[in-house]
Order: C-alpha cells, then structure tokens, then sequence
C-alpha cells in the first residue's frame, strides 16, 4: 500500500508516455508481445561438451538462465513489474521454472522451482543455484512453499476465497512475504525446457495473477540446411526459442538492447564464465542477495 511492496521498489522516473500503458492495457494479457528466435545449437553443444571435460555439467537451460541474469545486471529496467498501475523495481534477480518430481510410484507430478541470483553470478553459479533448487524440488519427499500452498487449494471453496483474498492484497502491496515467495507467477522470468519432454517451443502467456514479466519457452531441436560464407548447403541444428513479454515495463528501445545482449551471450556462453565488469542497478535500488551459493 502507498507504493510499498515486499518484492518491490517504486519506481519514480517513468517516462510519461511508458507510464500511461498500464491505464490503456491494465492487465499483463492485454500487452503481451510475442517473439521466436533460434539459438545456433551448435555453439551451446560445443560449450557444454568443452566443460564437461574440464569437470563442470552445464544444460542449455542453465545457460539461458544465466544470460538472463548477466542481462539483468547490464539493464535493469528488464526486472520491473507493473501492480495496481504503478512500476516497481524487483528487490532480486528471481526465475521460475517447472520441474517434474520423482514420486514413490514412479508418477509424474510438477512441482515449480524458484531460484534467486546474484547480479555478479557466473554460469558456474547459477547452475549451482540451479542445481540445488532441482534437487531439493526432485526429492520424492520434497515439500516447499510452493507445494505446500497448492496442497492447501485443493478444495475448489477455499481456492476462490484464498485466491480472491490473495489477489486483493497482492494488488495494493499487502501479500504477506512468505505467499509471494511461495507463488511462482511473482517472479522475473518463468522458464520452461520443452525440450526435456519432446515438445516444440511455445509463446506462453504471462499470467495476470502475480508479476511476471517475461516467459522463455525452448523446444527441441530443429534440423535444417542453410548456405555457408561460400554458398555451399551445409545442415545446421537450431534451438527455437518462444519469448513471450510484458511491453509496457519499459521502453521498445530497452527491450531491443535486452534481446540483442541476450542473443548475444547464448551465442558466446564463454563470456558468462566471467563476472560482469560492472553491475547496474535501478534507480540505485542494491537488490537483495540470495543465500550463499551451494558447495560443488
């Protein structure tokens, strides 16, 4: 309330016209854009095969995330989230992906992972970060916040009164600390492997309920032919990516240098083995930090 929030800073210098959206599109379905990219395979095949031979296993997925959180670090204005019409900078660098939990009977059953990051993380970081939070989610006993919120809304009664109760707090700031921590739609990105289950990429859509921004999407691999620099068919294999985004976070222009630097990193994963030379924050905003990176 007031333009305090748990998961939030106010933002104050909005441009006036960007500041003006979500009054012409309230709701995160009204202003959705979707894109679809593809990630030569190649490249990230060859970067995870050269650190499995040092020691280190890096998935593609790992490899996004920690783009993501590289680019997040040089433009900020990515982390926002618009609620109750007014702008906020996200207090961490936060992603949700699903994963599906090993179970006693040997069923499926996805549970949702939530992972924070720090801005200067290596991809050797994140996928410790990664790794850690799948473990603990894969665990056929494994029981965290988000699980234990869905166990308690399985009665359809109490779903539409806590849901109804939760949207109205989340909407003016007042939703308790540990439900937002819980609820993986209160995140930055939320991330989905199709790839792990056969499937081709989608554009997702980014839920109204919560403060996602943006969904990525990949799916499994595509095989074509293509011309190389001497005009000769050579086959090439792709990941096809699904981008799915919130516009009115902030500008076109900020959202083109976000999408050039993030094709650019999945391009040259290399450059994710270094912290970032300088890290950028939002209106001067120091995010919050996450516990202490998991021993290897």
């Amino acid at each position: 309330m007031f333009g305090r929030r748990p998961d939030g800073y106010l933002v104050k210098g909005i441009d006036p016209i960007i500041a003006l959206t979500p009054y012409l599109m309230p709701m995160r379905c009204d202003a959705q854009v979707m894109l679809n990219y593809k990630i030569d395979y190649e490249v990230l095949a060859r970067f995870t095969a050269d650190k499995a031979r040092e020691g280190f296993k890096i998935s593609f997925m790992e490899i996004f995330i920690a783009s993501y959180v590289r680019t997040i670090s040089q433009l900020p204005e990515l982390n926002r989230f618009i609620a109750n019409k007014r702008f906020y900078a996200r207090k961490g660098i936060v992603v949700s992906f699903v994963v599906l939990q090993d179970t006693a009977d040997g069923s499926v059953m996805e549970n949702v992972a939530k992972c924070m990051f720090d801005p200067t993380d290596t991809i050797f970081d994140a996928a410790l970060r990664i790794k850690a939070a799948i473990e603990e989610t894969r665990r056929g006993n494994a029981s965290n916040n988000t699980l234990k919120v869905a166990n308690v809304l399985k009665n359809p009664l109490i779903a539409n009164t806590i849901v109804l109760i939760a949207r109205g707090l989340d909407r003016y700031g007042l939703m308790p600390r540990f439900l937002v921590d819980a609820s993986p739609f209160h995140t930055g990105m939320f991330f989905s492997n199709n790839t792990s289950i056969s499937l081709p990429p989608v554009n997702h859509h980014i839920y109204n309920f919560g403060t996602t921004s943006l969904f990525v999407v990949i799916g499994s691999v595509e095989r074509t032919v293509a011309l190389d620099g001497d005009g000769q068919p050579v086959r090439k294999r792709y990941l096809p990516a699904g981008v799915t985004a919130d516009e009115r976070i902030c500008a076109g222009m900020i959202y083109s240098r976000f999408l050039h630097l993030f094709r650019h990193l999945l391009n040259n994963p290399q450059e994710l083995e270094r912290p970032p030379e300088k890290v950028f924050f939002d209106e001067g905003h120091v995010i919050s930090l996450p516990k202490p990176k998991p021993v290897a």
